[in-house]
């Protein structure tokens, strides 16, 4: 019963925008909880490698689950040998080429954890763009230091002559921010962070699989994060890996992420603590999933440029739409197809008549959307924390309010970005496409 009423609630055909709508699907579905998520996520679709949870994921908690020992560190006993945390690290290193890997709770650990493991702290300016997710500013705070947000140019990230004309001699690192997908133009923040001394810290939690000239993104800068969220690429369900090819930067974030642990003994107990950290861990569990999700990252990722293509296709025949910029050598994850209308008129013209016809699901007007962009960052802009800042903190986030962002603003208000999906058939993708691209035709009046 409940998988034909799940049925009768595909992703196709439903969009839950505001609160009263999600009550309305809610009363007619019921509280069954399993319905209430395939709901959920019919908005929220968003890099999904939770689509193709199998038997490798099972089993791979399974080993966990067997010897009861979930925590990460010690019980060398008892766990018999199963190390899930240690060999996804491994398997990242292999997979993306990076060094070294330090798994954290969360993108937004991995995050702080870099930012402390590369110096940065109280008055520090950290130059990052007006686009991206909350997390990118809170981790930002969360050390200290000072988020400087700049425009964005059509790759949907930062603006290379933007980060040139706000460094200051408080600015200590630069951080792009790969969303949906792809990738800022790292040649050129490469250029401006060695002319002045800056580091550069990739933001990459969005872009799982990107690269940039043969490099995988997160692995290009200092340091590179990765999320693992439930709605990334490949997911731990809560997970996020701190990647980085410099020795120094990785014991530091090692020890970081578990209370100052120096982990050079056997003997959890007799560890030594040359700094205070915090505990930022990542468990068994986490880490078990995210290991079998790894390995089929190379299908996941076939699947969806694939899907992607598909969809593109119709939407290249409408002269008027165009699609965001990929930097020369760069290599999309296809996670999104992001793609723009002359104005932001006719932009929210094309939003309403999906909402109308009920094709809104999976496309995300990010100009309009509160965790994405600074026009709805009140909680930032006017300093509302629970805990007191530093004055220089606050005085920072009270000038973004009196910030304008016009070349931003130019670009977000005619972006729309369209969730790919792993599990979309050849019909599904065309029957997607055809109203998408019937939507588009009517409100341009043809």
């Amino acid at each position: 019963m409940l998988h034909n009423r799940a049925k009768a609630i595909a992703p196709t055909t439903i969009s839950i925008v505001t609160i009263e709508e999600y009550r309305f699907h809610f009363a007619k579905i019921g509280r069954d909880s399993i319905a209430l998520h395939i709901v959920l996520t019919c908005k929220y679709q968003v890099m999904p490698g939770f689509e193709l949870f199998g038997a490798e994921e099972r089993k791979e908690v399974n080993d966990v689950l067997e010897t009861g020992i979930l925590m990460r560190y010690g019980f060398d006993g008892p766990r018999k040998g199963i190390w899930k945390a240690k060999e996804l690290e491994l398997a990242i290193t292999e997979t993306f080429g990076c060094k070294y890997a330090q798994l954290t709770s969360s993108g937004t650990a991995a995050l702080t954890t870099a930012m402390a493991a590369l110096g940065i702290g109280a008055g520090d300016e950290v130059i990052m763009p007006s686009f991206t997710f909350v997390a990118s500013f809170e981790a930002v705070l969360s050390v200290g230091a000072i988020p400087v947000l700049v425009e964005v140019d059509e790759t949907l990230t930062l603006d290379p002559v933007a980060v040139k004309n706000a460094i200051t001699p408080k600015t200590k690192c630069v951080m792009p921010v790969h969303m949906c997908g792809s990738m800022a133009d790292l040649d050129a923040l490469q250029s401006i962070c060695k002319a002045h001394n800056l580091l550069l810290l990739e933001d990459a939690c969005q872009s799982i699989g990107g690269t940039y000239k043969g490099k995988a993104l997160g692995t290009i800068g200092d340091a590179g994060t990765f999320s693992f969220d439930f709605v990334k690429m490949i997911t731990c369900a809560e997970g996020g890996v701190v990647m980085t090819n410099n020795q120094e930067i990785y014991t530091k974030a090692d020890g970081y992420t578990d209370h100052g642990h120096d982990h050079l003994g056997v003997d959890r107990g007799a560890d030594l603590h040359p700094f205070i950290g915090y505990n930022y861990r990542i468990s068994e569990l986490h880490a078990a999933v995210g290991l079998a999700q790894i390995k089929k990252l190379s299908h996941f990722l076939e699947l969806q440029k694939k899907n992607n293509l598909a969809l593109r296709k119709h939407l290249e025949a409408i002269p008027e739409v165009s699609f965001r910029v990929v930097p020369e050598g760069g290599d999309d994850s296809c996670s999104f197809l992001s793609w723009f209308l002359p104005t932001k008129e006719l932009t929210q013209a094309v939003v309403q008549e999906m909402k109308d016809q009920g094709v809104l699901a999976g496309n995300f007007y990010w100009f309009a959307n509160n965790w994405h962009y600074i026009s709805k960052w009140d909680h930032l802009k006017n300093a509302q924390t629970l805990n007191r800042m530093s004055a220089d903190q606050t005085n920072a986030l009270l000038q973004l309010a009196q910030t304008a962002f016009p070349q931003s603003d130019a670009i977000m208000s005619r972006c729309i970005s369209t969730a790919i999906s792993l599990v979309w058939t050849e019909e599904q993708i065309q029957e997607k496409g055809t109203k998408m691209a019937a939507i588009i035709n009517k409100v341009l009046g043809k």
